[in-house]
């Protein structure tokens, strides 16, 4: 591209701002300002972060759950009226309830690595009978421990569960960074877009006014008796043809602006300002490291990977579904009892009953539960084929795309390197025109060549320009694309944090 225009080019850029009023904000915007703009104030981005922190909970709620847990169970309290039914030998016969309930409760409790729980407990209680007139109590403490059997041979919840939250996590993670470079690539493309038809209206303007100052020389050639009257008129004729499309490419432009704003999660009220330099800098890239780079950084990969061992977790679920569950218990526990008249303080009726407890010698329990499948007319069976069905069609899909990604990424680069000899084989057709429209313009205003073939020079020249910038932006998006699908910057020559 010749000096002359790119100046031109730049004088305009710089100046070009559009203007809401009233304004509230001025942004002025390249495209690293833009994306990290729309970082900040994207809806889609906010949303993907909101889920992001939802994965980060239960993760750190499934961590939570393999520590300590305290409990505190209050009753304070509970008064009941009522009639209850007692029925022996004799038959039935109803009495009537009337009691006051004061209950307290301390328990600890900590998961054990095989999936089960040690817990202590310690607490007590006070019925107060009204129509007895007697209050009973009761002082009690226990170490126990509960066992799944299932987790010795079958699966471990606690461990299981604590592994399906961090692949959450993981992929969540994933899939965020994923839609950030795609919000990168979208950003790009509407940035890209915003300063083609920023461009488009600079072409115009520049168009219109080569064919002002064609219009005037047609004049002063009319004048002097040099051309045919229709020739002038057909100079005011692509005059006005050439007003008309520069007021269409500010339209464009205005619409492309509001567009951009709504991209970025700005106020249509405020005003932006975008700059950028249309110069080319030749970025070649290795294929074998760009395939690399993808099947290494790629998420679809890494969350193939996930939804596998995740589908291998509901096998062994499923397994586990027709195999001996139950829970092994044990405890040991100390209990006092009490019942004394009501008007006997509550403090005395405690103190006899704490005296119970140490007089009365410790109790055990130890229990077996199980349950036992046996007939299940091959149910369990077939739902541990299906999710192995299902377990095979993950790994197909993961083995499908590792050959996509290859094959997109070696189509991206060959497409970059055509693109790139493109824009340079543009760069020196522009040069060309731009001579070629200067020696025209000077042999028309020397009466060798008539309007008609001026206005094909300029009309030539017009393409030149706008073919140029439009292979520029398919670089530039063609980059930025492959910026996102291997999550490395090769104008930078960097990966993507």
């Amino acid at each position: 591209m010749s000096s002359k225009y790119k100046l031109l080019l730049i004088a305009l850029v710089s100046s070009v701002m559009v203007f809401s009023a009233p304004a509230q904000e001025i942004y002025r915007l390249d495209l690293e300002t833009s994306i990290l703009l729309a970082r900040q104030k994207s809806i889609r981005m906010q949303t993907l972060q909101q889920s992001l922190n939802a994965a980060s909970f239960n993760l750190k709620a499934a961590i939570s759950s393999n520590r300590t847990h305290v409990n505190l169970n209050l009753t304070l309290p509970q008064y009941t009226e009522t009639v209850k039914q007692w029925e022996d030998s004799t038959g039935i016969s109803f009495y009537p309830v009337r009691q006051n309930q004061l209950a307290s409760s301390l328990t600890i409790s900590q998961p054990l690595p095989t999936d089960g729980s040690l817990y202590i407990s310690a607490g007590g209680q006070s019925y107060t009978d009204y129509f007895a007139n007697d209050r009973n109590t009761q002082l009690s403490s226990s170490i126990g421990l509960r066992q799944p059997i299932e987790a010795f041979f079958g699966i471990n919840n606690n461990r299981m569960n604590y592994r399906q939250a961090k692949l959450n996590y993981e992929m969540t993670m994933k899939q965020l960074k994923r839609e950030e470079l795609n919000l990168v690539y979208d950003i790009s493309q509407a940035y890209f877009t915003l300063l083609q038809s920023q461009e488009r209206m600079n072409i115009a303007r520049l168009s219109l006014e080569k064919q002002k100052e064609a219009c005037t020389i047609a004049q002063s050639k009319f004048a002097a008796g040099l051309i045919r009257e229709v020739e002038s008129l057909q100079m005011e004729v692509d005059l006005s043809a050439s007003v008309n499309s520069y007021d269409m490419a500010k339209v464009e432009f205005s619409s492309q602006v509001r567009s951009f704003k709504q991209n970025l999660g700005i106020s249509l009220k405020d005003s932006i300002a975008v700059s950028s330099e249309l110069s080319i800098r030749p970025v070649y890239v290795d294929v074998e490291k760009a395939v690399d780079l993808a099947m290494n950084n790629r998420p679809e990969l890494r969350e193939n990977a996930i939804r596998i061992e995740m589908q291998e977790m509901a096998i062994k679920r499923q397994r586990a579904q027709g195999m001996p569950s139950g829970n092994i218990l044990l405890n040991y526990n100390f209990i006092g009892v009490g019942k004394d008249p009501r008007t006997l303080s509550m403090g005395g009726t405690f103190d006899q009953t704490w005296q119970n407890l140490t007089s009365r010698p410790g109790s055990f329990g130890v229990g077996l539960t199980a349950s036992v499948p046996i007939v299940d007319w091959g149910e369990n069976r077939a739902r541990v084929q299906s999710a192995i069905a299902t377990l095979k069609q993950d790994q197909l899909q993961m083995e499908d795309n590792k050959i996509t990604i290859e094959r997109d990424i070696r189509t991206q680069v060959d497409g970059l390197q055509s693109s790139l000899r493109r824009v340079q084989m543009l760069e020196k057709s522009l040069v060309v025109a731009e001579k070629s429209f200067d020696i025209s313009r000077q042999r028309y205003a020397n009466g060798e060549i008539d309007s008609q073939s001026m206005a094909l020079e300029r009309a030539r020249l017009n393409d030149a320009y706008n073919t140029r910038l439009d292979a520029y932006i398919t670089y530039k998006l063609l980059l930025s694309d492959l910026m996102r699908k291997t999550f490395y910057d090769f104008e930078k020559d960097k990966p993507v944090q």
